[in-house]
């Protein structure tokens, strides 16, 4: 695979991040920004207001004449969802745009300190899937129907996980939450065959997450593995994933609707 290009090869483009204040959210904004035309517009969505502007100030630095939009919204309630797809609409405007990329990369671990046997409250269930998995859905129908008329070049990704495809103990939750994302986002493939939609496993990253992982997981085996991943320097930086992210996407040859992993490519 070559490396990806420095060059604006996505064109002028609307290009929308959710959870993008930390993590692997906010490293996709620094790594994409210089791969946009003048001219684009790079809508960040989170709950940390402060988190995002300072990540707006960064990226004002590199000299890349994006637009920045930075939208403070909770996908868990309605109500951000909303805030969301308002500022898609209003960015969306310009004739000029020639592409529109959505990362779906919002989204928790949830409590990986109980096994299934313990969960048996069904607001506290409710509440991680609905940010988990209803807010992907319904940001990502606003966001088509926002531009539904327009001959856009469209790609959607969901930010997946190995957890989508195999059951690890102690995480009841967030393996069918990754699960019925990857299957919802495969459904959306065949029912919109013009669309380009990915859902890609970024390997295991240095994050926040990973932290929370290792520190609560209730399961003994799963937490050593993890520990012991991270004691060897066997972890995966944001860096390292998004770079095969945007070659696969620069590359544009992956079938849609598929399930890439960070280590298949």
């Amino acid at each position: 695979m070559a490396e990806v290009s420095a060059a604006p090869v996505f064109g002028k483009a609307l290009v929308i991040i959710t959870g993008a204040s930390k993590g692997f959210g906010r490293a996709l904004a620094l790594s994409i920004a210089p791969l946009l035309s003048e001219g684009s517009v790079l809508l960040l969505a989170a709950r940390s207001e402060d988190r995002l502007r300072e990540l707006e100030r960064e990226l004002s630095l590199t000299g890349t004449g994006l637009t920045v939009r930075c939208v403070t919204a909770d996908l868990a309630s309605k109500a951000g969802v909303e805030r969301v797809l308002s500022a898609v609409t209003d960015s969306a405007r310009d004739p000029l745009l020639q592409r529109l990329m959505l990362f779906n990369n919002a989204g928790s671990l949830g409590d990986v300190s109980r096994f299934l046997r313990d969960f048996s409250d069904v607001d506290e269930v409710s509440s991680y899937l609905t940010l988990n998995v209803s807010s992907a859905v319904c940001v990502t129908a606003g966001v088509l129907q926002a531009v539904r008329l327009r001959p856009l070049r469209r790609v959607v990704v969901n930010l997946s996980s190995l957890c989508a495809l195999r059951p690890f103990p102690s995480w009841g939750l967030y393996c069918s939450g990754k699960a019925a994302r990857d299957m919802l986002f495969r459904v959306l493939a065949e029912e919109e065959p013009e669309l380009r939609v990915l859902n890609y496993a970024p390997g295991p990253l240095d994050t926040d997450m990973q932290l929370q992982a290792r520190s609560f997981s209730a399961d003994a085996d799963l937490k050593n593995s993890f520990s012991e991943m991270h004691d060897k320097g066997q972890l995966l930086t944001c860096a390292q994933s998004i770079s095969k992210l945007l070659q696969v996407l620069q590359d544009d040859t992956f079938a849609s609707g598929a399930h890439l992993d960070y280590y298949d490519l």
